[in-house]
């Protein structure tokens, strides 16, 4: 039978990582208080190191610039969609003018 793998949120690791970087318990001891694997507290912890140089950096992200492209796409789209209703709907109503309803 196979065993279901925890899935942490990132909030509960950068508190259980927090933890162990103010030193009030050593590794172990956080792995034992919360039941997590001491390698996967190690993990989430060389995690943290890595990352944390990325809250410093200066101007957006790679994933801030696509989101900001992805959303100005998104307004063209809803723009365009929008005139092509109001041209919908006037060629029906001249439509209908001119060869009546149906």
């Amino acid at each position: 039978m196979r065993r279901k793998k925890n899935a942490y949120k990132a909030e509960f690791k950068s508190k259980v990582v927090i933890e162990l970087i103010t030193g009030q318990c050593t590794l172990n001891e956080l792995a034992a208080k919360y039941q997590i694997a001491p390698s996967t507290l190690s993990a989430w912890y060389k995690q943290f190191q890595e990352g944390a140089a990325e809250i410093f950096r200066k101007g957006s992200s790679d994933q801030d610039r696509i989101l900001k492209e992805k959303e100005q796409e998104i307004a063209i789209l809803q723009q365009k969609v929008g005139q092509l209703i109001i041209e919908r709907d006037w060629l029906k109503k001249k439509s209908n003018e001119i060869f009546g309803p149906g």
